[in-house]
């Protein structure tokens, strides 16, 4: 997905230490889905504390699109298909993957479609951290 199509990029901090800031929201149109991206650029150094800060930003994603305030926001977003993507700078730690399984599970039963992404040195945009105008290292 190009940065162009990004709708929102705040210049906010971005990542699961964040739990009320949207880190990416986008249009796919190949996919014709909205796609709402969760950035975790940190290393799996304090997984317990990651988990928590994973389990809330989820939460409030959960709510924005399931309680209507994405359609509100946005409303030409009303009725199309969700991907919501967690994306990571380094494979989650096993206590993580479980709790990822489980998220894929549960939000597949409410029609939303739920990925990892490993991005390695990027800043959650899909380009490189140093190159990335919206990064905030």
């Amino acid at each position: 997905m190009s940065a162009q199509n990004h709708l929102q990029a705040s210049e906010n901090p971005k990542g699961i230490e964040h739990p009320g800031v949207i880190d990416f929201l986008a249009f796919d149109p190949s996919s014709a889905r909205v796609v709402l991206v969760m950035v975790e650029r940190r290393p799996w150094i304090e997984p317990e504390l990651q988990l928590f800060q994973l389990q809330e930003k989820l939460n409030a994603y959960l709510s924005f699109i399931l309680d209507g305030e994405m359609e509100e926001a946005y409303p030409q977003f009303a009725q199309k298909p969700v991907l919501l993507r967690f994306e990571c700078a380094e494979p989650p730690v096993d206590a993580v993957l479980n709790f990822l399984q489980i998220v894929h599970d549960q939000t597949a039963l409410q029609g939303i479609d739920f990925e990892v992404e490993v991005m390695g040195g990027t800043c959650g945009c899909g380009k490189p951290s140093s190159g990335c105008s919206s990064s905030s290292q």
